[in-house]
């Protein structure tokens, strides 16, 4: 069926008019379809990746070498799915407070964007699986995310990655 916006409401789960290709850092988690355990297996407190979850990490530390504005910080994969902040580069700050400080004058489109840089990540790892699997359908659609505004936040955030797989049997992924 064609796309009705009559019939058809999706609606973002971004922040209006926020620019995602501002300077920052950004919080995000992916999550596979239906929670499908298909990166590995927690044991002994420690994640075990199998296949999939090495691809995985591999396509992580592979996103510097197609977006150069961004940096890497704290990751994890779980067994059904993965969190991690990055920065847009030049960030000396946290994000700004007003969402819409730094809109006047920007280049518009989607190449540098949290976003694409997500889809990006997605597809690398998508096309690995479909052609070495039978899974078609690796990720649940979209993607969460939180702007990282303070250094206190940032520490929180990181430590919560860093802990996740301790922590396993309580997350809220935890299936």
């Amino acid at each position: 069926m064609k796309y009705d916006p009559n019939i058809h409401h999706r609606r973002s789960i971004r922040l209006k008019h926020f620019d995602y290709r501002q300077d920052g850092f950004y919080f995000i988690t992916l999550c596979c379809k239906d929670n499908a355990h298909f990166f590995g297996e927690i044991i002994d407190d420690h994640m075990q990746l199998n296949e999939i979850g090495e691809i995985a990490q591999k396509c992580w530390y592979d996103i510097p070498n197609h977006f150069e504005n961004v940096e890497l910080h704290e990751f994890v994969i779980m067994p059904n799915h993965i969190h991690f902040i990055i920065e847009i580069v030049g960030a000396k700050y946290f994000s700004p407070n007003d969402p819409n400080e730094f809109m006047v004058n920007r280049p518009k489109g989607t190449s540098q964007t949290i976003g694409s840089i997500v889809r990006g990540f997605k597809v690398g790892v998508t096309k690995w699986v479909r052609q070495h699997t039978q899974i078609h359908t690796l990720w649940q659609r979209n993607y969460y995310e939180h702007i990282i505004r303070t250094e206190e936040s940032y520490h929180k955030i990181s430590d919560y990655i860093k802990y996740n797989p301790l922590n396993w049997r309580t997350d809220r992924f935890y299936s």
